[in-house]
């Protein structure tokens, strides 16, 4: 998709949504005054419009002839101090559906032109207002659920993100075009850039590029929720335990093993992270054919989730129970899984079986275990409490730099093989115009982030993805 630049008309949409008692109406560009000047009468008479200063709220009517349609605030902003960086306007109108279209309609008769998703903030973006990642930012915060999120949107949104991208591109210009004048005097066999700073600065350029990817696991889970996986054998209560958690009958529960044959998904907010928990089929070996591919989605979902919730019965003996602990450890590569094994049906239990089990379960490392009770609530807070701690091991600070985007994400990935290839050029000598070429094409990357370099491709796949109006 391309995006369309439309920077010398005037545009208009309803900047807030359906369902309350006031609605706002966004106008941008170059004629905004003057088409807000025809169809708004001020209640004082001698204001001005056109002439009016910005952070300006007037008071009147909008009028279609002489048909009063609404008693509206009209905000004005002047350039370039406003969203866009242009001349706008802002009615607050009722919320009234008619109301809002004929005060479209009135705006478009009279030259606007409706704006497309994200056309405000791609206006901003290009009057300089805002970077790429900052502008991407906003769709962020508009769609945060959660307080983690809405942190880490809000502080890529002002900028923290940008800045440490414009420093990394900084130092890099500046010994980039310390080699370029190397080439320049090619044949006068002169060094302006110093090979062991410029190996220290590639190094630590290359460690933030790196940190920073690395931090796309967090940010993706705290953008879109942390992924729990509930697994064990059929009947051990995993429905049961989704159902609880989310304090609603979610998945079907049944005393017939083998009921759940598909993962069933639902989110729940634990101290402002939400987690995304994905109850999976019973594993046991079968032979019906819709069973094992739930059972086959089950494996798959183990390897997509951050932490792990694996099921078993205080019936079990603890041979059983390490059993499965080894076999689902021998699935796991990722040592960066959270694994927390839950005994289940304790309501169930004889005297001291708990005991029994504490000291004969062997767990590892960051495992955890719990003795819980799914069908009467036991336990569950503990379980909210470890969720909520693996996140808070992981706290995220008001200015904390987090990727969040894969688009950023890959770019830094570029970013760090440019680099190691340069790395690579320094210690094996290589010509300068080959390292010249590495370096440029990272500064090109870190460009490409916050769009100081940038296409109408990319502008087109960042914006399309805006609510209207935004």
């Amino acid at each position: 998709m391309k995006t369309m630049i439309r920077s010398e008309e005037t545009i208009c949409a309803p900047a807030t949504g359906t369902g309350g008692a006031i609605s706002v109406i966004r106008l941008s560009g170059p004629e905004s005054l003057k088409i807000i000047s025809k169809v708004f009468i001020p209640l004082d008479k001698t204001v001005n419009i056109s002439v009016i200063k910005g952070f300006t709220i007037v008071y009147g009517e909008i009028l279609s002839g002489v048909e009063v349609i609404d008693e509206v605030l009209v905000s004005i902003f002047r350039s370039p101090h406003s969203y866009t960086g242009e001349n706008s306007a802002e009615i607050s109108c009722h919320a009234s559906p008619f109301i809002v279209k004929k005060i479209l309609e009135l705006l478009v008769n009279n030259g606007a032109l409706m704006a497309m998703p994200g056309e405000f903030t791609q206006r901003a973006f290009m009057n300089g207002r805002m970077d790429l990642s900052q502008a991407e930012a906003v769709a962020d915060v508009i769609a945060s659920s959660t307080s983690m999120a809405h942190k880490v949107a809000i502080n890529q949104m002002r900028g923290g993100f940008s800045s440490e991208i414009s420093k990394l591109r900084s130092e890099l210009l500046n010994f980039a075009s310390l080699i370029e004048l190397e080439l320049d005097f090619g044949e006068e066999d002169v060094e302006f850039a110093d090979r062991k700073e410029l190996r220290g600065i590639i190094v630590r350029v290359k460690e933030l590029a790196d940190s920073l990817s690395e931090s796309f696991s967090l940010g993706n889970a705290v953008k879109n929720g942390i992924p729990v996986v509930i697994i064990g054998k059929p009947n051990s209560g995993k429905s049961t335990l989704l159902n609880s958690l989310l304090m609603e009958e979610k998945a079907i529960v049944s005393d017939i093993p083998g009921t759940t044959r598909d993962t069933i998904e639902d989110t729940i907010v634990i101290e402002g992270q939400e987690f995304r928990f994905i109850d999976t089929a019973g594993l046991r070996e079968t032979t019906d054919v819709i069973e094992s591919m739930g059972i086959k989605k089950t494996f798959e979902k183990i390897s997509q989730a951050a932490i792990i919730l694996l099921i078993d019965e205080i019936s079990d003996t603890s041979g059983m129970i390490n059993s499965r602990i080894e076999a689902l450890r021998q699935n796991i590569t990722d040592s960066e899984k959270h694994i927390i094994i839950l005994i289940n049906k304790c309501d169930t239990s004889l005297p001291g079986k708990e005991d029994d089990l504490k000291e004969k379960i062997l767990i590892r490392g960051s495992e955890t275990l719990l003795f819980i009770s799914a069908r009467e609530k036991y336990g569950l807070e503990n379980i909210r409490s470890i969720l909520a701690s693996i996140v808070m091991n992981k706290k995220i600070s008001s200015d904390s730099v987090i990727v969040t985007n894969v688009r950023h994400y890959e770019a830094l990935k570029k970013v760090s093989l440019s680099l190691e290839r340069v790395l690579t050029g320094l210690d094996g000598a290589i010509p300068a115009d080959l390292i010249a070429t590495d370096i440029r094409h990272a500064i090109y990357y870190l460009g490409e982030i916050t769009g100081v370099i940038t296409s109408d491709e990319i502008l087109g796949n960042i914006f399309k993805n805006f609510c209207i109006g935004k």
